[in-house]
């Protein structure tokens, strides 16, 4: 009995177990600058720089790389990534607005005409998980 009581009580600190998502990103097709990723949780911030909700970035390496977010409870997220191969922070763009260096997503890729939405990104993530994003 007193071992259901434990159990039922430890329930709830489940809900915000700390997990890692581990992001392989394939393709990469230089060493030049960095390799960097966006991690966003809501249809409502997805792709706007003030709703990152975890941010991280590796040197590149021609073939893959791998970053680690860690430290997220049990809920839904989306990934977007993106080859930073002048090191200056920032994806860049053309006049129109079309990203002159490497994007991809989680689960989706990029539309004719702009990014995928963020439901066509989202995964559930219960515990540590591992995605492979290709560049």
């Amino acid at each position: 009995m007193k071992m259901i009581f434990f159990g039922i009580l430890l329930l709830p600190l489940s809900l915000f177990a700390q997990n890692t998502i581990s992001v392989h990103v394939k393709n990469v097709d230089s060493t030049n600058g960095h390799v960097s990723v966006a991690l966003y949780d809501s249809d409502e911030t997805f792709l706007s720089f003030d709703g990152v909700l975890k941010t991280g970035s590796v040197p590149a390496r021609e073939g893959v790389v791998t970053l680690q977010i860690a430290d997220l409870p049990i809920g839904e997220y989306a990934v977007a990534v993106f080859h930073d191969e002048n090191g200056n922070g920032k994806l860049d763009t053309n006049w129109l607005g079309i990203p002159k260096e490497k994007v991809a997503f989680s689960r989706a890729k990029m539309h004719t005409f702009g990014p995928p939405k963020y439901k066509e990104c989202a995964f559930k993530v219960t515990s540590d998980y591992e995605i492979s994003i290709d560049l």
